[in-house]
């Protein structure tokens, strides 16, 4: 036990001493300074411009940079959408896979545009190298790019004040930006270094980058299938991973290439590819939180949030790992030694590599829930009641506990201009954020955002329990298979895309509710983070005087965790109650389903 919190706490060193470095990096890239990269991508970023026929220096409204998101996206959609369905048809297909149902290339398509990469599939039984490549692969970068650009007009709306000197380009009244410039920007000079770094390192260590068809091989010793017929040889998927591997940590994405994601060892086969994909999980949710604070000038409300997410982070990753570190009751009622020795990791095992043991495990399925991303190194489903209602709670939180690739951190950003409302009701004065009032619009917007992820994920989970449909995909009988079916409704709810593994969802019914609620829940929250920044870019800022609530400070932070808390606990309590909390009760009392 002692060696595996001695890697998350190295893991935990390395990402804060990162923080600083990327985040101003970003800071840099985003407000159109000068960049190491420049002379490198200047050119190729002009080019781009030219070629899409757009003007770097027109700024568009809230409304305009809405409608280039959604029309972007849109496309996105239908262009993987037809890639999936045509699959039959195109080349790079060595193992000659048919093309995809509709309501699964529905779910899929809605998937890896919204940035939740839900996976209803097995990759290497499904997807041809060109839908890998060109389909989600795409996406993995279109997607995370999106919510950067989200974010940086949000921040925009936050520091920018009329009247504007110089003028903005087009004669635009309250610019938050170009939609094009933040998503070409966020994929060429931040996106795709990174994502070439990491691959490089992944090719490295064994992750497979090849177009080589599949390779049968030969058993080293013989065996039989499951009607007892001998069987000597073996089928090795392979195919162009690593590149995929990278930009689904980086990007917050988490669709695996293989079934089974980075449990995979052909996606994940070393201790160090493992600690950099867990590292890639969260290094540019949490180095933007430094970007925003650079943009706003002022670095301590950058650290302000960043503290305000590890208020949740540390403690429940310290519950998760605990839970798992305790082993399960029911085995040691049974006279099963679950104790650590020299000879077995002890704890609860079931659905873990060994090779990377609990810590490992428990510390990638925090990461992964809290920050959106729902890539696995373990199974989600054969974790304690408690330690699967850590993720589920991450996930029911809005993900805004580092969240996705910029969703997150705006996610956060409607939380804090909660708090300073309900702050500034309590004391009776016009609430304020780093200077900008507060208003009617802004709640308006703020509460459409906070209530639209809860109120798919209970509609959702409430009509797969009512259906045939919905019910036919449960493994497990009592609390546990209630569990599994809010955990795919909290994960597609929440835009994670992690699953307990556990629910059979790739049904006509889960394909079409689940695809709508990742719909909602990516964008009635971005297009409500946009308005307020539309709305914030036309007030002027008010200097901070005696009543001002200070929002880098202690006293912020803790308000800050707890609107948060409340906001989550209020919504889910209940059905957290019906799920891992009376199962772990009952798990204690040695009853099981």
């Amino acid at each position: 036990m002692g060696a595996g919190l001695a890697q998350i706490v190295l893991y935990l060193l390395v990402l804060l001493i990162l923080v600083k470095p990327l985040g101003t990096y970003m800071a840099r890239v985003y407000s159109g300074e000068h960049t190491p990269l420049d002379r490198l991508l200047r050119p190729v970023e002009r080019l781009l411009y030219r070629l899409a026929g757009v003007n770097p220096q027109q700024e568009m409204d809230w409304k305009i940079y809405a409608l280039a998101m959604l029309l972007f996206n849109g496309l996105g959609f239908l262009a993987l959408y037809l890639i999936l369905r045509l699959q039959s048809l195109l080349p790079f297909n060595p193992e000659r896979f048919a093309g995809l149902e509709p309501h699964t290339a529905l779910n899929i398509a809605i998937s890896f545009t919204s940035n939740t990469n839900w996976q209803n599939y097995g990759g290497e039984t499904t997807l041809g190298y060109l839908a890998q490549m060109l389909g989600l692969t795409g996406q993995n970068f279109l997607s995370a790019a999106t919510g950067m650009a989200v974010l940086a007009a949000m921040v925009r709306g936050l520091v920018r004040t009329p009247p504007i000197s110089p003028p903005l380009a087009g004669g635009i009244k309250g610019g938050v930006g170009n939609f094009w410039v933040d998503l070409t920007r966020s994929i060429l000079y931040i996106l795709l270094p990174l994502s070439l770094a990491l691959a490089l390192i992944l090719v490295s260590q064994g992750v497979v980058q090849t177009f080589r068809p599949y390779q049968t091989v030969p058993l080293l010793q013989a065996t039989t299938d499951a009607d007892g017929n001998p069987v000597s040889e073996q089928v090795l998927a392979l195919g162009p991973a690593a590149s995929q591997i990278a930009i689904k940590q980086l990007g917050a994405n988490g669709g695996g290439f293989f079934n089974v994601n980075s449990a995979h060892p052909f996606e994940n086969p070393t201790p160090l590819s493992n600690f950099m994909e867990m590292l890639a999980i969260l290094l540019i949710p949490a180095a933007l939180c430094y970007t925003f604070g650079q943009m706003v000038g002022d670095t301590r409300q950058g650290w302000a949030v960043l503290i305000a997410m590890n208020l949740f982070f540390i403690p429940l990753l310290a519950l998760d790992v605990s839970a798992e570190y305790g082993g399960n009751p029911i085995l040691t009622t049974l006279g099963v030694d679950q104790t650590a020795t020299d000879l077995q990791p002890g704890g609860n095992m079931e659905g873990k590599e060994i090779r990377f043991g609990i810590a490992n495990s428990a510390l990638w399925a925090t990461a992964t829930t809290a920050a959106s991303n729902g890539s696995v190194n373990s199974m989600h489903d054969s974790y304690t009641p408690l330690g699967g209602l850590v993720e589920l709670f991450f996930m029911q939180l809005g993900e805004v506990i580092y969240g996705g690739v910029g969703s997150g951190l705006y996610g956060l950003l409607i939380f804090a201009i909660i708090a300073v409302f309900v702050a500034g009701l309590m004391v009776g004065r016009t609430p304020e954020y780093l200077g900008k009032k507060i208003e009617s619009f802004e709640m308006k917007m703020a509460a459409i955002a906070i209530l639209v992820p809860p109120a798919m994920v209970l509609l959702g989970t409430a009509a797969a329990l009512m259906t045939n449909d919905g019910l036919s995909g449960i493994q497990d009988g009592g609390p546990h298979g209630f569990s599994e079916v809010l955990y795919a409704y909290s994960s597609q709810g929440n835009n994670n895309g992690s699953a307990f593994a556990g629910y059979g969802a790739n049904t006509p019914w889960v394909n079409t509710t689940g695809g709508l609620a990742m719909l909602f829940a990516r964008y009635w929250v971005a297009l409500p983070a946009l308005a307020i920044a539309g709305s914030l870019v036309r007030k002027k800022r008010a200097p901070p005087n005696a009543g001002t609530l200070p929002t880098h400070g202690l006293l912020f932070i803790g308000w800050l965790a707890a609107v948060v808390l409340i906001v989550g606990a209020l919504s889910f309590l209940p059905t957290l109650a019906l799920g891992p909390i009376v199962e772990q009760l009952l798990l204690r009392q040695g009853v099981t389903f």
